[in-house]
Parts: C-alpha cells; sequence; structure tokens
C-alpha cells in the first residue's frame, strides 16, 4: 500500500537503546559524521516524546540557524512572486522568525490562538492513518531536524523548513486549516486502505502541490512548492490540469523529483466546493464510484 511521507530516512532503535536515522549513501549528510549524530539525537527525541507533554526542544547550531535564515530570505522573494495571497496574509499573520529555527512548541503557541492547530515532533515516517486522523484534532506532525548546511537550497527527505515555512504558514490561515481538518476527518471516516490512499492523493494534489488561478496568472498554495527553492521557479512549466477528484486520487506521482502533473482550483472558492465538500462527506463507497469512473 502506498505510505505518506516513504521518502523519510529510516529510524531505527538498537538494541542498546540508541536511535539511528539510516541515511542513504547518496544523501548529503551521510559522510558528515557530526551531522548524522545530530540526526539521530533529533530522531530521539521525537520518539521520547509523550502525548500532552511540552515538544523536546532541539538544540540546533549556528550553522543550522544560518541554513533556515538564508532559505527563509530568499523564499519569501519568490512567495510574493508565486504565492495566493491568503498564503502571504497568513505569513504575515503567524510571523515565524526570519534569523533563526524555531522550536516546534513555539510554532504551535503561534499557531494555536490563529487556528487552533499545534505540532507533534516525528521521528521519520509517520503510518498514513495516524499522520491524516490527526489533523482532524488539529495536530500535525512534524520533523524537527534541518537539511545538510552544504545543500541549503535542496533536501531529499522533508525537514523543518518543509513542515514549517510551508505546512505552518498554510495552517496560520484558518481556511487553508479547515481544509486540512476536513481531510483528517475524511481519514477518520473512511474503512480501507484503498479509500485512505485515495483520501492522501487527494491532499497530494491540492494541501502539497496545488496550484489555484488568481487575477489571471497559475500561483501556488501547496506546501511541497512554496517551501521548494527550485520548484517555486518551475511549477508554472507543468503539466497543469483542472481539479479533478477522481484523477487526483489516482495519478502516480514520483516524489524524488519535481512534479510533472499539477491540478489547478479556478479560485480558492472552487477549491473548498469541491475538495473541502468531497472530504467533508466521502466515504468507501464514495471513492470506490470514484475509483470506478477513472478506470483504476
Amino acid at each position: 500500500m502506498f505510505e505518506e511521507a516513504q521518502y523519510f530516512a529510516p529510524v531505527a532503535t538498537k538494541d542498546d537503546g540508541s536511535v539511528v536515522v539510516e541515511l542513504a549513501t547518496s544523501h548529503p549528510g551521510f559522510a558528515d559524521a557530526v551531522y548524522r549524530q545530530r540526526r539521530n539525537a533529533i530522531a530521539a527525541l521525537a520518539l521520547d516524546h509523550k502525548p500532552g507533554d511540552p515538544i523536546p526542544t532541539a538544540e540546533y547550531t549556528e550553522e543550522e540557524h544560518r541554513v533556515w535564515e538564508l532559505v527563509t530570505r530568499e523564499l519569501a522573494v519568490k512567495h510574493h512572486k508565486y504565492a495566493v495571497r491568503e498564503f502571504l496574509d497568513a505569513v504575515t499573520r503567524l510571523g515565524l522568525p526570519k534569523d533563526r529555527i524555531p522550536q516546534l512548541q513555539e510554532v504551535g503557541d503561534l499557531l494555536e490562538p490563529l487556528t487552533g492547530f499545534r505540532y507533534l515532533p516525528a521521528a521519520g515516517l509517520v503510518p498514513l492513518r495516524e499522520f491524516y486522523e490527526v489533523l482532524a484534532a488539529g495536530l500535525f506532525h512534524s520533523t524537527q531536524y534541518i537539511r545538510h548546511h552544504s545543500v541549503p537550497f535542496y533536501t531529499p527527505e522533508p525537514d523543518v523548513i518543509h513542515e514549517v515555512i510551508g505546512h505552518a504558514n498554510t495552517l496560520a490561515s484558518p481556511r487553508f486549516a479547515a481544509l486540512y481538518r476536513a481531510a483528517g476527518r475524511a481519514a477518520r471516516r473512511v474503512e480501507t486502505d484503498e479509500a485512505l490512499e485515495f483520501v492522501s492523493k487527494v491532499f497530494w494534489f491540492t494541501m502539497e502541490f496545488g496550484v489555484m488561478r488568481e487575477d489571471g496568472e497559475v500561483r501556488a498554495y501547496g506546501a511541497g512548492i512554496l517551501s521548494s527553492y527550485g520548484e517555486i521557479e518551475e511549477f508554472r512549466g507543468m503539466d497543469i490540469r483542472p481539479l479533478d477528484l477522481a484523477a487526483m486520487g489516482t495519478t502516480h506521482y514520483d516524489i524524488t523529483k519535481y512534479q510533472e502533473v499539477l491540478f489547478e482550483a479556478a479560485s480558492f472558492d472552487h477549491l473548498e466546493d469541491t475538495v473541502g465538500t468531497f472530504w467533508d462527506t466521502c466515504d468507501d463507497d464514495t471513492i470506490a464510484r470514484l475509483l470506478a469512473t477513472s478506470g483504476v
């Protein structure tokens, strides 16, 4: 079955209790012993976290803070050029620090008064149903590590830049936050793995890689685009198709490269009416009918 966040580096707990993040040999930080130790320590923080407790503090280095500052500054320029107004307004509303990596506890403290969302720390892969179901309760699983400093504008896996610059800013919008919650309620409602996969793919092509027509231009609202220094410059040249639930729920995608197929909402109202209504009302039978129409 499809697994959300299958691109995360596996996290293993050894017999002696130590936590090891298994980076691929192609990972930018693979040969950096200091970075690997920090990845292990940060993953251990998440594994030790108990529900209801404050999120453990990750002690970031000055070098890591500089990566955040650099990427934040450069992405802000691109956001003003390519992002939808709702996202830009949410960025201002949330007011994330620009010169340092915020702690997830701090991000939740900023978010909660705005939309009720808080963060949960994740060491790596979160099971698909668990990841989506907690959205209904206003909770979002997030990693705490940051990409390797040698390639500040690239990460082979979702890091704190993606999870916070992309998702937290989006979650500061009441309209976007309502869609996240609706996706979570849909995940709680459906029973089969096939239906859950369909719900997750619709999320992928909207809240992760969604685009929208605004003022006659195609603009991005998906967190995956808005947190990617390279992809945000390329998305307008992709195969952009009209919003279509059956197509989104069955289209294959490759997480290792830029998304080649995107789905465009005609407006925010269109996104809410189509995707929000689907998540609010879908069940296994609804999705089975959509799958039948798609020929899958």
